[in-house]
């Protein structure tokens, strides 16, 4: 976290009911999650995703989550497009704008993983993280912040970790940490630009290994989400920010398990798949 704003996490879940979200990807994993857990405070959720037929491994399409958005009494609309095209980003804004009158709140969900070494990555792989999540980060939030100003409770969240000048994770995997962090940059550029605005801009992060479709088609991943945390812990977290008051929370890199301990929640082996072992921690932290 960056600054003091992190003790006015004091989330009215009411707040979401009737705001309007924008989010990048949220087809399936701990977007998905953070979807339906808006739906059922009474969001409507308007997701921008490339996903429109079944992975051939991976279940959910954009037209699944929105199914299931609206199952849990949100309002979903699908706008099938690449967050890396502007045309589609704004296809995407103006689709919000339509069918709600507006965006509260925009999640930078979206994200391209690749950990090879820098002798391994093929620039393409490069290009891509890059494309999706700065640039996609960047377009998205700036192409909604007309709409954001002018929202009564203006969020922007991104799924990033915290700044960490370690050498440690930069010499780990060069290509992927410089795109999560250009996602984080952009939480802390917004955030200090923003402020006049009543913009609330925080990053959210994982604090453990989360149980998602793409760790259990890894090599060995079974075994691995027995030691991960469920995909609720971080919309529960994301819930937290989001029902706060954004001119008082603004500028931080929360960790999951930092919100809900700041909200009160004491309970977090709930959320773990199995509470009888030992946690993996995320990446970057």
């Amino acid at each position: 976290m960056t600054n003091d704003s992190r003790a006015d996490i004091a989330p009215d879940i009411s707040q979401l009911s009737g705001r309007t979200i924008l989010m990048s990807g949220g087809s399936r994993g701990i977007g998905l999650a953070i979807a339906e857990a808006a739906a059922k405070a009474g969001a409507n959720v308007v997701l921008l995703s490339k996903t429109d037929t079944p992975h051939p491994t991976l279940e959910g399409t954009i037209h699944s989550a929105v199914e299931k958005i609206n199952a849990a009494g949100g309002q979903g609309l699908a706008v099938v497009g690449d967050v890396r095209e502007d045309a589609d980003v704004q296809r995407a804004v103006d689709a919000a704008v339509e069918k709600f009158g507006g965006i509260d709140i925009v999640i930078n969900n979206a994200s391209a993983i690749n950990l090879a070494k820098t002798d391994d990555l093929d620039m393409k792989r490069y290009d891509l993280m890059q494309d999706i999540n700065v640039r996609g980060t960047f377009l998205l939030s700036k192409t909604a912040l007309p709409y954001l100003r002018q929202s009564k409770h203006p969020h922007i969240l991104t799924l990033s970790p915290p700044l960490n000048l370690d050498p440690h994770w930069a010499g780990l995997h060069l290509g992927y940490t410089m795109a999560k962090y250009g996602m984080s940059l952009t939480t802390l550029g917004l955030a200090e630009e923003l402020k006049g605005d009543g913009v609330g801009v925080n990053s959210l992060w994982p604090a453990t290994l989360i149980d998602t479709a793409a760790i259990r088609s890894l090599p060995g991943g079974m075994k691995m989400i027995q030691a991960a945390r469920t995909t609720d812990i971080v919309a529960d977290a994301a819930m937290c920010i989001l029902a706060s008051n954004p001119a008082k929370v603004s500028g931080n890199f929360f960790t999951d398990t930092q919100v809900l301990e700041l909200s009160g929640v004491t309970d977090l082996e709930k959320y773990s798949v199995n509470p009888q072992a030992q946690l993996i921690e995320d990446i970057f932290l």
